[in-house]
């Protein structure tokens, strides 16, 4: 069975970077720039992990993932925080939000797929 991952940041580059490593591990993936795109590509769909920023127009990746937790269908997919920011409150922020991992970019592919490894085996 595919294993489907949601890439969510407002940098092309940062998706391609994210969606090549994930290809690597066998997943199949579906993009969006910002968190209000991110919920409508996630309707409907079973996740097997989502990567989102923080820092989007539109919608953050705070009120995504808040979005995203309230749907019951995607209550206990993964979800890993990829961002610049490694403050103590953004942290604490995005874990009561429902953030499973956290990320800080820039990033080594080997970072990220320890981490995918770990939450979405």
């Amino acid at each position: 069975m595919t294993k489907l991952a949601l890439v969510v940041d407002d940098s092309m580059v940062i998706r391609k970077m994210v969606t090549a490593t994930l290809k690597q591990l066998g997943f199949e993936t579906v993009e969006a720039g910002n968190g209000k795109d991110a919920l409508s590509v996630a309707q409907g769909k079973t996740l097997a992990l989502v990567i989102t920023d923080l820092n989007m127009p539109v919608m953050n990746g705070l009120e995504f993932i808040r979005e995203l937790r309230a749907d019951a269908s995607h209550k206990f997919t993964p979800i890993v925080f990829l961002t610049t920011e490694n403050e103590n409150q953004i942290r604490e922020d995005a874990r009561a939000a429902g953030a499973t991992a956290w990320v800080v970019k820039p990033f080594h592919p080997d970072k990220i797929i320890s981490v995918i490894q770990r939450v979405a085996a």
